[in-house]
Parts: structure tokens; C-alpha cells; sequence
């Protein structure tokens, strides 16, 4: 059976900025996102970590940064870019919603520069964050709760 046959929650392609530590080292690793979903996460690593590795996951969104612990389910080397694929789950789903969060934190932010081009003038993150909630917070109240 396929990673992708295993998958229970539908990814969505996003890339942000993250570091990882290995819970048994002390350097954590740059790196960024590949893809979300409601159970995990894929970045790119210079490492390969075996999968069961819990490790810590830091994002940072503006001037915070959101601790994720996850569990790496699996590794494989992508040839083309000689880096790890690491596929990991989320350990809570305090931890889960965190990243949905951020996830809509990015999105405002770009729907808040779409929005900018298209009246030809700078649209404020609170004007932009009004309008998305206003759009799509029923839609997420509805996968969340």
C-alpha cells in the first residue's frame, strides 16, 4: 500500500518556514513545509530520521513561534533534490490546530496581497482578516468542532 493510500486527511500545499530538533539532539535543523493536513505535516531535511522519532517542530508566524511535537511516520529520499521527504503526525490535537491556525494566518496573508493588487492599494491585515472571517470561518468552525 502507497503513502498516499494510507492517508486519512486530505494535504494542502503550503510552505513556511520551520526548524525540527531530534527529541535526542540539540541542534535543530531549518527548514520549511511541503504540504498540511489535519494530521501532519511534510518537510524537507538534509537528515534522515526513522520513523516512530518523536521530534519538536518550531513555526514561526510574525514575531511568535508555535512548539509542535509530532512523530515522523515516514522518510525517503527524494533523488532529484538530495534531501529526506519526512512525513510526520501531530502528537495532540492541541498540537493539530496550531498549525491549522498558522496555515490561516498564511492564507490571510495572501489573500490580504491579492487583495492589495487588485484595489491597487495596501489592505490592511485587520481589514484582510475581517473579510476572511467573515468568508470562511463557518466553513472552519465545521472541521474543527
Amino acid at each position: 500500500m502507497s503513502h498516499h493510500e494510507k492517508r486519512r486527511f486530505i494535504r494542502h500545499l503550503l510552505v513556511n518556514p520551520l526548524e525540527f530538533q531530534i527529541t535526542e539532539k540539540e541542534d535543530f535543523e531549518k527548514s520549511e513545509t511541503v504540504d498540511v493536513s489535519e494530521g501532519g505535516l511534510m518537510f524537507m531535511s538534509k537528515t534522515d530520521v526513522a520513523a516512530e522519532t518523536l521530534i519538536l517542530i518550531k513555526m514561526p508566524v510574525y514575531d511568535k513561534v508555535f512548539n509542535i511535537k509530532a512523530k515522523v511516520v515516514h522518510s525517503a529520499k527524494d533523488e532529484s533534490a538530495g534531501l529526506y521527504k519526512i512525513g510526520v503526525s501531530f502528537e495532540t490535537y492541541a498540537d493539530a490546530f496550531k498549525v491549522k491556525l498558522i496555515e490561516q494566518i498564511y492564507l490571510i496573508e495572501e489573500y490580504r496581497v491579492l487583495r492589495s493588487l487588485q484595489d491597487g492599494k495596501d489592505v490592511s491585515l485587520k481589514e484582510a482578516s475581517q473579510e476572511w472571517i467573515k468568508r470562511y470561518s463557518e466553513r472552519f468552525e465545521k472541521m474543527y468542532w
